[in-house]
């Protein structure tokens, strides 16, 4: 049973794709060489709370390394540059800009962004579309349309032999009388489009943003990630064929290119997960442990796995059991071991499920502490909210202006801009730090309560600054939700706050990918926002509702523990401005850790947050607030078709 499973594992791989995978070099340590191109030529790292979380190569070659203590690393390289990289924003903006430029040149929208610094594309409509002009009997004076539509846009190609390093290195072109076959087959042929294309955006990133990248090519997510790491930095890696078995037993590269991999380089398998696996490989339990380099005598590597015993998807499943794994487990970690990841390259979404604020403290206990914090975060809140769910306006009726007058207002939209998406629900978060244990340290708190509300309409104002919008919504809004969240005043020791705005309702836009009816557009009511959006001013009239709206709302807590690496069931990535604790900036700063496959979007599981209806006095209809003025526009419409003789 063991051996059939192995087998039709080892038949699923699908090879019609063509995927490029970017990884940004030294992405976080570049955002800030790109502001100040002096720092180029020195080591920098890039501190978070007492950590390097990430240094340039330069420093690397210097001694330092990624995770160090501060002290640690002046004391290894004393000239080193330390910059300040606890405020993601920049990098956050410069992620998405470089997601953007790949973006225009990609057909289908088939790009997938993993974090900040790694993009997925899905490149195979534009090597399918190209390969049916390839003139056999001239491949050296090829040309690689970049449109569809327009056959003039592209550049010119080599298609006789591969561009950049290859795995195996040394591979042969398709030139000549010693081709070889597999080069000239399909998959071969398809390849080497797909590293012509990986060049030409390698190179035109560079030259348009100043990033360099390294950049893998495959026919999978996994695989096309893992060989880009094989020749790092500013440079490329295609996987290329055979990949399967010869008929004289001799290995696919695919197989080679893995079995020589530690196990825990495999994406999609985390640290507990691979730990688990060495355990069972080596008999006894690894001794090093999380975030210190792996010792050579607890490596494993994934050749011994697939060698090991009966060693299969079952077997697998009863080493993991327990672990916390989905149920089958065992199956997709042996799919991954053999290189078969259908996993597709998403779309990118154009709006983001929620945005989420957080930050970490020593202790926060009184609620002069707790205004205070909540300021930094409402304004980093709004902020992100004007650069996630804003874009500028095309029409007249686009127009939601801002302006700055000498009291200092910001000039938010700088001149005409309009909302992508309305948050519809508020959350706020805390996590409490527990007593210390006898040794005088703290253990770690996962446990997170929470309470949600709808968000006050005045937050999408583009006629007052972030400061004030933040103001107020700390006064009317969190101080109410905190106080019903932590009512004892002297009972909280907070050491993480978090806000959020999540359930997003998408109103259409220039994307193709937008989603929903205009409703605003169409009636030419633009500088509207939803009516669903409650002031939560405990003096105003809604201030019954309020409190009984509030009561009804589940105080949900959460276990957002963090798992050291992602394995495969992990969660979304969290939309921090600041990471919680010092295990996970490592987790969220190491940007050539192994990753599973995750969208840059966290999925709320918020469900308080319906929207109060109305009964609409005409028909009897009931409405939800948001949309009372288009059903009104609706009936005032139906009333004047009747007027002008037309059945109703």
């Amino acid at each position: 049973m063991t051996s059939l499973l192995r087998k039709q594992a080892a038949l699923r791989r699908d090879d019609s794709r063509i995927i490029i995978h970017f990884d940004y070099d030294c992405f976080y340590a570049s955002v800030f060489e790109t502001e100040n191109p002096a720092l180029k030529s020195l080591p920098v790292a890039v501190q978070q709370k007492q950590i390097v979380v990430t240094c340039n190569y330069e420093a690397r070659r210097r001694g330092l390394r990624k995770l160090q203590l501060i002290k640690d690393a002046k004391r290894t390289c004393p000239d080193v540059v330390i910059v300040l990289g606890e405020d993601l924003t920049k990098f956050r903006d410069a992620s998405k800009e470089l997601h953007s430029f790949l973006k225009k040149y990609i057909w289908g929208d088939r790009v997938e962004k993993l974090g900040f610094d790694e993009v997925f594309l899905d490149v195979t409509s534009m090597i399918d579309h190209n390969a049916q002009f390839l003139n056999r009997n001239d491949l050296r004076n090829s040309f690689f349309q970049l449109d569809k539509n327009d056959p003039t846009v592209g550049f010119s190609f080599d298609a006789g032999a591969f561009c950049g390093p290859t795995w195996p290195p040394n591979a042969c072109s398709t030139r000549g009388e010693e081709t070889d076959p597999e080069m000239f087959s399909s998959l071969g042929m398809r390849l080497i489009l797909g590293s012509h294309l990986a060049n030409y955006l390698r190179f035109q990133l560079e030259e348009h943003t100043g990033y360099t990248a390294t950049v893998g090519i495959s026919t999978s997510k996994l695989l096309a990630k893992l060989v880009g790491n094989a020749n790092k930095p500013k440079n490329q890696t295609t996987l290329i064929p055979p990949y399967s078995a010869g008929t004289d037993g001799q290995q696919g590269n695919i197989d080679r290119f893995l079995c020589q991999h530690e196990v825990g380089e495999i994406p999609g398998i985390g640290f507990k997960m691979a730990n688990r696996i060495r355990a069972h490989i080596l008999g006894r339990q690894p001794s090093t442990e999380l975030y210190q380099s792996l010792t050579d005598t607890d490596r494993v590597t994934v050749g011994a796995v697939r060698s090991f015993p009966n060693m299969g998807p079952l077997k697998l499943d009863k080493i993991l059991r327990g672990g916390g794994w989905p149920n089958f487990v065992g199956t997709k970690v042996w799919c991954l071991l053999n290189g078969i990841d259908p996993t597709d390259v998403a779309a990118g979404k154009v709006i983001p499920s929620q945005i989420s604020i957080e930050d970490s403290y020593r202790q926060v206990d009184s609620i002069q502490a707790v205004r205070k914090e909540l300021r930094t975060l409402a304004c980093n809140l709004l902020r992100r909210m004007h650069a996630d769910l804003t874009q500028d306006a095309e029409d007249e009726e686009d127009i939601m202006t801002g302006t700055a007058d000498e009291d200092g207002r910001e000039a938010l939209a700088k001149g005409k801009k309009r909302w992508l998406a309305f948050p519809k629900t508020l959350r706020i978060s805390t996590r409490s730090r527990l007593p210390p244990l006898p040794d005088g340290t703290h253990p770690f708190n996962s446990r997170r309560i929470s309470r949600s509300c709808p968000i006050p309409q005045f937050v999408f104002s583009f006629h007052e600054s972030i400061e004030a919008l933040a103001e107020r919504l700390i006064e009317e809004t969190l101080i109410p939700l905190f106080r019903r969240l932590h009512p004892d005043k002297s009972a909280y020791k907070l050491s993480l706050i978090n806000i959020a705005a999540t359930n997003m309702i998408e109103c259409a836009g220039s994307e193709k990918s937008s989603m929903g009816q205009d409703i605003g557009k169409m009636f030419q009511n633009r500088t509207r926002v939803p009516a669903h959006s409650l002031s939560l001013n405990p003096t105003s009239k809604d201030a019954e509702y309020i409190d009984d709206r509030l009561d009804t709302i589940d105080m949900g807590d959460s276990t957002d523990s963090v798992n050291p690496r992602n394995d495969i069931h992990d969660g979304k990535e969290q939309h921090s401005s600041k990471t919680s604790t010092t295990k996970e900036i490592m987790d969220n700063w190491d940007e050539e850790e192994v990753h599973g496959w995750a969208s840059d979007d966290e999925i709320s599981a918020d469900k308080d947050s319906a929207a109060p209806c109305h009964e609409c006095q005409l028909c009897g209809s009931l409405i939800p607030s948001f949309a009372a003025q288009a059903h009104a526009t609706y009936h005032s419409v139906r009333s004047t078709e009747v007027g002008c003789g037309q059945q109703p």
